[in-house]
């Protein structure tokens, strides 16, 4: 089973990694997409199944044929997807980076640049405009 993990925030954003990892040439049957939320602040104790961006992408998933997973953390989001993905085995990692200007574009958002450079195994980034 190829496992795929993909932190969600935004929904926007959550639409267009779900569509990168579509797009890819990969047998449905054969891969697995844990959706990863990672709550920074959670005063209403909401779990991971109550998130509208998890929502979304779990179901444009699942009309895709593929199968789903759903996990939550707490803490530092960098930290926690780098660990998630070790802790999962994941074979890829699939972010959303902000559309930045000309200047910006030469360093990626502070989650994003830690991902890349912590995780040890292939992150995939696809830019978001905003």
């Amino acid at each position: 089973m190829y496992e795929i993990l993909v932190p969600l925030d935004d929904p926007d954003r959550a639409d267009k990694q779900i569509e990168s990892i579509l797009d890819m040439p990969l047998e449905t049957e054969t891969v697995r997409v844990t959706l990863l939320h990672v709550f920074t602040d959670n005063p209403e104790g909401a779990s991971v199944g109550q998130i509208e961006s998890v929502h979304e992408a779990q179901d444009l998933l699942t009309d895709a044929g593929v199968e789903t997973n759903l996990i939550e953390r707490s803490g530092d989001p960098s930290t926690e997807i780098v660990e998630a993905a070790r802790d999962l085995d994941a074979d890829l990692i699939a972010l959303a980076g902000r559309s930045r200007s000309p200047t910006g574009k030469a360093v990626f958002g502070s989650t994003t640049q830690r991902v890349i450079l912590e995780a040890e195994r292939p992150v995939v980034v696809q830019s978001v405009s905003e």
